[in-house]
């Protein structure tokens, strides 16, 4: 699944120059806890501001929301995510950069996706990438074994399908934060040694 797939389309905007009041008055009627800021021009970036914003750096301090404009305590730039993203790497950008929600753009604002989209909306307890990624590796290495009998272990067909193995196999490791103790390619080449020559490129 991709972000396209969870994220929520009816999206909610706010001008920079509204007031942190107008902005605590839309969430309540619409019952959100983030609005996005729209951007000026073309060339300008989407902003987001919070409930925590509003809580953090407003109520916090006592201060007047009437007297405080959005565009002062929104983040702008604000982390965006590509309708293609895979909804795995939504959450681990989420994970990585500390963030509960970001709005999804191509070109236009086309929705925005949060946390609770990850966790209502995708299949990721139905169908786990570290499933489908051993899945696809499998697939891959017997794709690869095919084509090096029928090509030769020294084709650059065969180097070329053990790329796309390797590659797999560094997504699957890279989730799991583990190194496999020896890849499919590694396991090949013990039987064909000559098949590792084939792989060196000239840089």
């Amino acid at each position: 699944m991709k972000a396209s797939d969870i994220m929520t389309t009816d999206v909610v905007t706010i001008r920079g120059s509204a007031t942190v009041a107008e902005a605590v008055t839309v969430m309540k009627e619409k019952g959100l806890r983030a609005l996005v800021v729209s951007r000026r021009t073309e060339e300008d970036a989407y902003g987001m501001v919070t409930e925590t914003d509003i809580a953090y750096k407003v109520a916090a301090y006592g201060k007047d929301p009437k007297g405080i404009r959005v565009y002062e305590i929104m983040t702008k730039p604000c982390i965006t995510v590509n309708p293609d993203l895979g909804v795995e790497y939504v959450a681990r950008l989420f994970a990585n950069v500390g963030i509960r929600r970001a709005p999804v753009i191509k070109e236009k604002l086309l929705g925005i996706v949060s946390i609770s989209d990850i966790i209502t909306k995708s299949n990721f307890v139905e169908a786990p990438k570290e499933l489908t990624l051993e899945e696809e590796i499998a697939k891959a290495r017997d794709a690869a074994r095919a084509i090096c009998a029928e090509k030769g272990a020294t084709s650059p067909e065969c180097a070329n399908a053990w790329d796309t193995v390797e590659e797999l196999q560094a997504e699957l490791a890279h989730q799991r934060a583990k190194k496999p103790a020896q890849t499919y390619f590694e396991e090949y080449c013990e039987e064909h040694p000559e098949a590792r020559e084939a792989k060196i490129y000239d840089t």
